[in-house]
């Protein structure tokens, strides 16, 4: 009887380890989460949208556990002479932000800054003539900050 108990349970504790040695840590991120923030982060109008998308609708995506947090465009005015920055600021944050904590900023560091860039390019495309210069003038000018400073 002993040793058909101790046999009953050591196989139910190998098999209770092998469950939760198989089981995922709850709040462990989708394996995905490198190529959905590559998604988000690039040049793209395309993927400025779907990351516009994504941030309104952030409970989707709360498994991923991205850092939505922003100061915006930091100390720079996020509205520039009355042109609209901040969300290509928020974009950059969270580009910033969560690739930091995964460990691989420096190497998308550049990519980011660019799709700011390109991010505010697409804000000054509504505007014309000298008030599109004055907006590519102000865009060119926090492109170069971020990526000197960023």
């Amino acid at each position: 009887m002993r040793r058909t108990l101790a046999t009953g349970l050591a196989a139910s504790a190998m098999s209770l380890a092998t469950l939760f040695a198989a089981a995922p840590a709850a709040d462990a991120a989708p394996a995905d989460k490198p190529q959905v923030l590559a998604g988000w982060t690039q040049t793209s109008a395309s993927s400025h949208n779907a990351w516009v998308a994504a941030r309104n609708n952030r409970s989707a995506w709360s498994a991923y556990g991205f850092d939505w947090s922003t100061d915006y465009c930091s100390s720079s005015p996020d509205n520039p002479f009355g042109f609209s920055f901040a969300t290509s600021c928020a974009r950059h944050d969270f580009g910033y932000r969560n690739y930091k904590a995964l460990g691989a900023f420096d190497a998308n560091k550049s990519r980011l800054d660019s799709a700011f860039y390109e991010d505010l390019k697409r804000v000054c495309a509504n505007y014309g003539g000298a008030t599109k210069s004055a907006c590519s003038s102000t865009a060119w000018t926090y492109y170069q900050a971020v990526k000197a400073f960023g």
